[in-house]
């Protein structure tokens, strides 16, 4: 009974170990497949250039005008928009002050209750029936009273508030029916057309820069570099951030405007640098490979960029100088791949 349970396991058995011992045929190379590629290479060399630290900054209008009230009163009209071009001696906001002009009648009626007086006075005076002290006193409370009309008037005046040149309204910081006091912004004005970048630079790239320097100047709006002029450097730095302001005069460009983020070049000194075209580099998952040919052969590199150079890109590890690096083609290269150079 024994003897024929483990008769059926022994064969099994017997057939398995069989079957590990069979010796593997020869598997197919991956490389040795593939047919040769045909590629173009290049040099790689090392160039010296003036390198530059890109430094953020903001665009702002030169001129920015921030309106407010010289006098407290309920916001009659408010007619502006924003973006809307308004002229110097514009109305821009009619404030209701009805209490200064009840100061200005009251000191037009004292102004000529004081005339009155005056003249009486003269006539007194020539007949010898007042002194000539008393006459002084009267002549002075008409003085009084005459500042007190201009005064008066000078406070009516604000409750009209009118623009101080051409410029475009910016922001609206009050409404119609809003109480407007002294010290509170209504709106902020600017000039669209006269703009400048403002950037915070670090202390360690300040002596590089100098009053009228031409840096560079990149925006996303704009599709090439601008030429700014530095106009204003800050004599000294903000003691929190340790920075610099910088401001820079933009020329007029297409599509640049005021609050848009930008980046200001800060030379520093030249260096040199191994560059490829761009088209040379292959990027898989994560990492950032060349292919360097060697003997015919493609040889995988792990390498690391840096700065672009117009349609060249720095390598700052990886490769050596006067290695070749293939520059077409190169996306469905494997490692170890043959090449046939163009």
């Amino acid at each position: 009974m024994k003897a024929n349970f483990l008769s059926p396991l022994t064969g099994l058995l017997a057939l398995a170990l069989t079957a590990c011992h069979k010796e593997p045929g020869p598997t197919p190379s991956r490389e040795t497949s593939l047919p040769p590629a045909n590629v173009r290479t290049v040099v790689v060399t090392a160039e010296t250039s003036a390198a530059v630290e890109e430094v953020i900054g903001t665009v702002r209008s030169r001129t920015r005008v921030v309106v407010e009230a010289k006098v407290s009163g309920r916001i009659e009209s408010l007619p502006v928009s924003l973006g809307q071009r308004v002229k110097a001696g514009d109305l821009l906001a009619q404030l209701d002050v009805r209490e200064i002009q009840a100061r200005l009648d009251q000191a037009v009626a004292l102004r000529r209750q004081a005339a009155r007086d005056l003249e009486r006075f003269a006539n007194l005076l020539k007949q010898e029936a007042v002194t000539q002290a008393e006459y002084d006193a009267v002549e002075a409370r008409l003085r009084v009273a005459e500042a007190s009309v201009v005064e008066a008037e000078t406070m009516l005046s604000y409750a009209r508030i009118v623009a101080p040149a051409d410029l475009v309204v910016a922001r609206k910081l009050a409404e119609a029916g809003d109480l407007a006091t002294p010290g509170r912004p209504l709106l902020e004005l600017e000039d669209p057309e006269a703009l400048r970048l403002e950037a915070d630079v670090p202390e360690a790239l300040i002596g590089r820069i100098q009053l009228g320097d031409r840096l560079t100047v990149t925006t996303a709006n704009v599709g090439q570099p601008i030429i700014g002029t530095v106009v204003e450097v800050a004599p000294s730095a903000d003691a929190a951030s340790r920075t610099f302001r910088v401001k820079l005069d933009l020329p007029p460009a297409s599509g640049l405007r005021a609050g848009q983020f930008g980046r200001v070049a800060v030379p520093l000194d030249a260096t040199p640098s191994l560059r490829v075209p761009a088209a040379a580099i292959v990027v898989r998952g994560q990492m950032e490979i060349v292919f360097v040919a060697t003997n015919q052969t493609a040889h995988l590199r792990l390498v690391k960029t840096g700065r672009r150079f117009g349609d060249q890109v720095e390598l700052v590890s990886g490769v050596s100088p006067g290695e070749r690096v293939v520059v077409e083609n190169a996306t469905g290269l494997c490692d170890g791949q043959a090449l046939v150079s163009q």
